[in-house]
Parts: structure tokens; C-alpha cells; sequence
């Protein structure tokens, strides 16, 4: 069970890593729906997110596909005891949930602004994938 739900995961952080790749060298498909968008003009975004911090959100999500392959038992611990691992998949489950939830204006289950191209998939799509990935992260390390 724990292989399978770890494979779950990380085939879907290696996607999501990949479209911050491909965002971070120029590539603009599905990015307007990426980025929450001001209430009133739902063309212009909250913040235009650069090379650098595109590129580190993606090597984030190879991180946690090792931190996942390491409770998995695929790769050694390395560099991390099992109980430090153990609190670092803790810390992605409440990181997973936090965004779940939201910071209630822009994103997450209990946001205000509904109106937008972002507001629509993150209802749709973001915020429930986000709490799958807590929830898995929580059966995985348990």
C-alpha cells in the first residue's frame, strides 16, 4: 500500500516539477491559470514569479519525490535520520493542507474571490489535489 501511494505521489510531484520547468525556460501554456489574479481585473496577476523562484518551486517538488522515495525504502536516507524524516514528510502533509485551505481571499477551500480563471481551477482542481497530497503524505507516514 505504501508503494503504491508513494508512486501516486511521486508521479505527481514529477509532473507538476516538470511544468515548473518547462514555465521557468520560457514556456507560457496554462501559466494565466496559474498565477491568482486580482479580483477587479482578472487579467492582471498577484505577482509575476521569476526564473529563479519558478526554477527552486521545481527542484522542491524533486525533493519531495526523494523525501517520498526515502519512506518509501527506494533510495537510503541519506544525510537525514528516519525520525528527521519522519517529521520533514509532517511538515509537507501540514504544507499540503495549509494550501488546502488557503489564506481565504485568493486561494484554498474558504477563499472570497471566486470570480477568476485561477479562483475556478484552484475550486476545481488545486485545492482538493492539494488535499489528496496532504492526506496521502499523512497514510504514508503513519
Amino acid at each position: 500500500m505504501i508503494n503504491f501511494l508513494s508512486l501516486i505521489l511521486t508521479t505527481l510531484f514529477a509532473g507538476i516539477a516538470g511544468i515548473h520547468f518547462y514555465w521557468a525556460l520560457g514556456g507560457k501554456k496554462w501559466g494565466n491559470l496559474a498565477i491568482p489574479t486580482q479580483s477587479d481585473s482578472p487579467q492582471i496577476p498577484l505577482f509575476k514569479p521569476r526564473f529563479v523562484e519558478t526554477i527552486i518551486v521545481a527542484f522542491g517538488f524533486l525533493a519531495l519525490i526523494w523525501a517520498i522515495g526515502m519512506k518509501a525504502r527506494w533510495f537510503a536516507l541519506v544525510w537525514i535520520s528516519e525520525t528527521q524524516l519522519t517529521y520533514a514528510i509532517f511538515g509537507i502533509t501540514l504544507i499540503f493542507f495549509s494550501r488546502a485551505i488557503g489564506e481565504f481571499k485568493y486561494v484554498g477551500f474558504f477563499k472570497t474571490i471566486r470570480n477568476t480563471p485561477f479562483s475556478q481551477m484552484d475550486t476545481r482542481y488545486y485545492s482538493p489535489l492539494c488535499l489528496f497530497i496532504a492526506i496521502i503524505t499523512l497514510i504514508i507516514n503513519l
